[in-house]
């Protein structure tokens, strides 16, 4: 069973080390990871850092609370302005939860506001609607009915739980949550602070919650939050008042430090986001203060990558949940890594990343005490007998109802789907098409979450580029250079290179102009070269198509561009495109590009000869790739200039949307980003698309002061406030993404 750890630092050391910067903090670190270590040692686990693989259930968003740094809360009109629902109904919830069992997925997350009944009568008419006494009788149900159908186990978040309630939900949830945040009156009394006007936020109500589950030996996931305006003295006495919690009930599975980061459209998107070293500090001061045997966890979407290892160092050994498939709705603007990537962040710091439950190893392997035992049957289908850990080849079970319906199928078990089903969902019309885009939306609001994402990029034709240039419409790397050099300054991230170089012209020069836009302006990410491109430079370079790759990567390409390719079949090529590459040259360069570490974007350009048949093959093939290779960053749907429709008399708005939705549907639980070429469609028909499962803007393609010219697409621009006022009609927010749809780290003037 756990247990307490005698105290290592005491109250006054503590306050002391928070305030630690230099040589101090380096020392502080250091003392802290060598804490983590020796509990390690001691768990039987020396080196492993661990993660829950999981799916996000945001059940209802309304809530009673007025948290002054939240974006996840919505009012009911925010709610029928969207078109989203007061709260999940069972095919919703069933939708999400298998989506997520097919990805391997283990626990369900379910996150919801406090009491929302209490102050919103919709809440309360919804709740009495569907034969629920309350919003925490309804989480019981849905976490029931998710292991029931899905065998995922249920980790319930449900805010604060009074004793009754905990005891309810202990035999439908083997662990269960609520943050502390902070122990500071001041913060929940002074008028503006962070929690005033939140009842639910009382330190005293919280911690009272936190004894309570003690009591009722429910394994307990609790934290802190960091640079919401508390005191150093504030932090230590919120970690001494968890230290002293676990010391009496030994429940505490894992203690998480937040660090906070505004949020815009908040009442403090203006709050500057938490101080590095304190945040570092904290997380140390946490681990000295909590002991070696306590797992401490730092959300790993709310750092940048860089900075992972130094989380690490400060004595985490846990990540949290990470969602292959859902975004986290309380932190939108934060997307989930990579698990291949915080492996591998994980990997160079020295530790190894390892799946576990929703309920910490050792109280797995204490369930006779800690987990009712209703759920042992479904824990122990999912455990390592030895360890306690997640099994390393367990995936949750799927069960298909037979009689599901064919949209229901498409939304939760895709997978199960064949190509004549999916045409189907294409050629959808009237009523039928309003529930096929309704469901994809539906899809997109639950797994991706409420934010439209658009990168801040320029564009680049390497067509026009010439060693010597004469006349117009040319340039040379001078000019790309220069070109370089303003994108940067006007805050691009991003420089978008496309287009074959004249026959005429020496191949070198495809890397020659990578190294001068690279040394112009190295923050300056380069998505650059078509397969095409690629082909030419390694065709007439007398060099293999990896090697070529090879060389573009080690240059300076960060992402290539997967275009070039109208549709992956031969036969259509051939009639409308015979100058594409061939299909199976397409795939040999995009495998090889995704082996070498490069990924791509993909697209489909429609409307022309091409069938219902022939896009659905398109897709799936597509989705086979990613399976393969997990290489793609996103998908782009592009009508060719006087497309034809698939379906007689179908107007060309509701061709769009059946495309998007059926996309969205399709690619979801392997490519998760829809992007919608607003170029093509204008702001108008984009705005519909977006409501039809589309999630991306693809890029601002600035024009910038240098060169212009040099640039596709010339003339047309969405500058960034354009895009949030676009996002915010749809009653959405706009996210600025990096190419790879992270966030984009401030560079230094």
């Amino acid at each position: 069973m756990p247990h307490p750890d005698d105290t290592l630092i005491d109250p006054a050391e503590a306050e002391r080390l928070l305030a630690a910067t230099g040589p101090g903090l380096d020392a502080l670190l250091v003392r802290a990871a060598s804490v983590r270590d020796a509990g390690l040692v001691a768990a039987g686990r020396p080196g492993v850092i661990t993660y829950s693989r999981k799916v996000f259930l945001p059940l209802t968003t309304l809530c009673r609370d007025r948290c002054h740094y939240c974006a996840f809360v919505d009012t009911p009109a925010q709610l029928l302005r969207k078109g989203a629902p007061a709260y999940l109904d069972d095919a919703q919830i069933l939708r999400i939860a298998r989506a997520g069992a097919a990805q391997g997925c283990k626990e369900a997350l379910l996150t919801l506001g406090d009491r929302p009944e209490e102050r919103w009568p919709e809440a309360r008419a919804w709740l009495d609607a569907h034969g629920f006494a309350s919003t925490i009788d309804y989480v019981a149900h849905a976490a029931r009915l998710v292991t029931a159908e899905t065998g995922l186990l249920a980790h319930a978040n449900p805010g604060v739980m009074t004793p009754g309630e905990l005891a309810a939900l202990r035999p439908v949830s083997p662990s269960m949550g609520m943050m502390l945040e902070t122990t500071s009156r001041a913060l929940f009394e002074t008028p503006g602070a962070a929690h005033y006007g939140s009842p639910d936020k009382d330190p005293a109500v919280r911690a009272a919650v936190i004894e309570d589950a003690g009591r009722a030996r429910v394994p307990f996931t609790t934290g802190i939050l960091v640079g919401i305006g508390e005191t150093v003295a504030d932090r230590a006495a919120s970690l001494f008042a968890l230290r002293d919690a676990h010391a009496r009930h030994g429940h505490l599975q894992e203690v998480i430090v937040q660090n906070f980061r505004a949020k815009p459209s908040t009442a403090m998107h203006g709050a500057p986001d938490a101080d590095r070293d304190a945040y570092l500090a904290a997380i140390a001061v946490a681990r000295l203060v909590l002991g070696p045997r306590m797992r401490i966890q730092a959300p790993p979407n709310l750092s940048d990558p860089a900075e992972l290892a130094a989380l690490l160092a400060a004595g985490v050994d846990d990540w949290g949940g990470v969602s292959p498939l859902t975004a986290d709705h309380v932190n939108p603007e934060r997307p989930w890594p990579h698990l291949d990537d915080l492996a591998a962040h994980t990997a160079a710091a020295g530790f190894e990343l390892v799946e576990r439950l929703t309920a910490h190893p050792e109280f797995v392997q204490g369930r006779d005490t800690w987990i009712d035992p209703s759920l042992h049957g479904a824990v122990a289908a999912l455990a390592d007998p030895i360890t306690g850990l997640a099994r390393s080849a367990a995936v949750a079970p799927r069960r298909r109802v037979p009689s599901i319906a064919l949209l229901d199928t498409a939304a939760s078990t895709p997978r199960d789907l064949d190509a004549g089903d999916w045409e189907r969902l294409l050629a959808a019309t009237g009523d039928d098409l309003e529930r096929l885009v309704r469901t994809a939306d539906d899809v997109r609001r639950t797994t991706i979450g409420d934010t439209v994402s658009i990168v801040v990029n320029r564009n680049l034709a390497s067509t026009g580029l010439r060693r010597t240039p004469v006349g117009p419409g040319f340039f040379g790397l001078g000019d790309a250079r220069e070109i370089a050099r303003d994108a940067a300054a006007l805050g691009a991230s991003e420089l978008c290179v496309q287009g074959r170089l004249d026959p005429a012209e020496d191949p070198a020069l495809y890397l020659d102009l990578v190294g001068a836009v690279r040394a112009a302006a190295p923050s300056l990410h380069l998505h650059a070269f078509r397969p095409q491109d690629v082909a030419d430079l390694a065709d007439r370079s007398g060099v293999g198509i990896s090697a070529a790759i090879g060389a573009l990567r080690d240059a300076g390409v960060g992402t290539m561009p997967g275009t070039g390719v109208k549709i992956l079949d031969d036969d259509v090529r051939r009639r409308i495109a015979p100058d594409d590459l061939e299909v199976d040259r397409w795939l040999e360069i995009v495998r090889a590009e995704h082996a070498l570490g490069l990924r791509t974007s993909s697209v489909l350009f429609y409307g022309h000869v091409e069938s219902a048949a022939d896009r659905i093959a398109h897709l799936l093939r597509l989705r086979d790739l990613h399976d393969e290779t997990g290489g793609f960053t996103e998908f782009v749907p592009i009508p060719l200039p006087g497309h034809s429709s698939t379906v007689a008399d179908r107007s060309a708005l509701d061709e769009h949307r059946a495309m998007v939705a059926v996309s969205r549907l399709v690619l979801n639980d392997g490519i998760r980003h829809i992007q919608i070429p607003w170029t093509r469609h204008g702001r108008a028909v984009t705005a519909e698309l977006l409501r039809s499962g589309g999630d991306d803007l693809g890029g601002t393609l600035l024009d910038g002061r240098v060169r212009p010219d040099a640039g596709v697409e010339q003339g047309l621009e969405l500058p960034f406030a354009d895009a949030a006022r676009l996002a915010a009609s749809l009653r959405r927010r706009v996210r600025e993404r990096t190419t790879a749809y992270g966030t984009p780290v401030e560079v230094a003037a």
